[in-house]
């Protein structure tokens, strides 16, 4: 086995190397073969080691492994601990995962220019959204009115009982008109908050249509959901 040596002997070796091609004998006293090679390292101390195997002292290094005429047969990197490894692993995973966001990102925004090649295909998909929630906001005030109605003949039926105890058929009808009217009056808030938010994600694809338009490349913009809040529960009820 060939002993690590260092300083002006490493050198010296190094140099006797492509006399070893032509002395088979010597090759095979050392261990060392043509497909084996001779490893070679600079140490932390800045010591060049040779050794016909692997060199402890630079698993942390660049090896280079040395055909017996002094060319470089191969290279061997440094060898990495196990915080390191899943250092490395972390960091190949984060590098996927943002390459898949790009990739998607791209792809919506080629998607976004297919489905409006122009803003008057833009203008007629937000209508198009917007339209149910109008039509829920007009059936919502129809059913306020109702209920405007329904409790007319019941506080007039009340005025019967002024200072008296109601009846609890008469007392059950009102909270219940006065329930549906809270109802549907949160039902108008919710549909004035969806309306809203249609708008805005409207608004803020159109804002990047028109950078897309304009010459912007796919997946060079920031997303669209990021500007936009989600719709509130039972917006539309």
């Amino acid at each position: 086995m060939l002993q690590r040596v260092g300083g002006s002997a490493g050198l010296a070796l190094l140099a006797l190397l492509p006399l070893l091609a032509t002395a088979p004998a010597a090759a095979t006293s050392t261990g060392t073969t043509a497909t084996g090679g001779i490893y070679t390292c600079v140490d932390a101390q800045g010591r060049r080691l040779t050794s016909d195997r692997p060199i402890p002292d630079c698993i942390s290094r660049e090896q280079r492994v040395l055909n017996r005429d002094g060319s470089v047969q191969r290279v061997v990197p440094p060898t990495l601990s196990a915080e390191e490894r899943a250092e490395r692993e972390a960091a190949q995973r984060k590098a996927d995962l943002a390459r898949a966001a790009q990739a998607d990102a791209v792809r919506r925004d080629r998607n976004l220019m297919a489905r409006f090649p122009n803003q008057a295909a833009h203008d007629k998909a937000r209508e198009a959204a917007l339209d149910p929630v109008r039509a829920a906001m007009q059936a919502t005030e129809k059913r306020v009115k109702e209920l405007a109605l329904e409790r007319r003949p019941l506080l007039d039926e009340a005025e019967f009982y002024n200072g008296k105890v109601l009846p609890a058929r008469l007392k059950q009808q009102l909270d219940a008109n006065d329930a549906a009217v809270v109802a549907q009056r949160q039902s108008a808030t919710n549909q004035e908050l969806e309306l809203g938010r249609i708008n805005r994600l409207y608004d803020a694809e159109l804002a990047r249509l028109r950078q897309l338009w304009g010459g912007a490349l796919p997946g060079s913009l920031p997303p669209v959901e990021s500007t936009v809040s989600p719709a509130p529960p039972s917006a539309t009820r």
